[in-house]
């Protein structure tokens, strides 16, 4: 998690997916309750660009559009233009 590059984002599936644990999206958002101080969590989005995180979603929304995420109308993340795919 902490390679993802500001400014760009990441969903739940993808982590899961890249640790093989193919259809483990839930499994990675319970892990990351206990995520370490430091990591850039923000940067974890769901599929479909809405940003979780309980009370804590629209600090996670700032701080995302303080990076320069854009987000749709509907105000999730533009999942097209900002998530991140990397080189394995």
């Amino acid at each position: 998690m902490e390679q993802i590059p500001y400014g760009k984002v990441v969903s739940y599936g993808q982590i899961a997916d890249m640790l093989g644990r193919f259809r483990g999206a839930r499994e990675v958002g319970r892990a990351m309750r206990f995520c370490p101080e430091g990591l850039p969590c923000h940067r974890v989005v769901m599929a479909d660009g809405s940003v979780s995180g309980g009370n804590f979603a629209e600090m996670r929304k700032e701080i995302l559009k303080t990076e320069g995420v854009s987000f749709l109308p509907d105000d999730r993340v533009d999942m097209k233009t900002c998530r991140w795919i990397w080189e394995v």
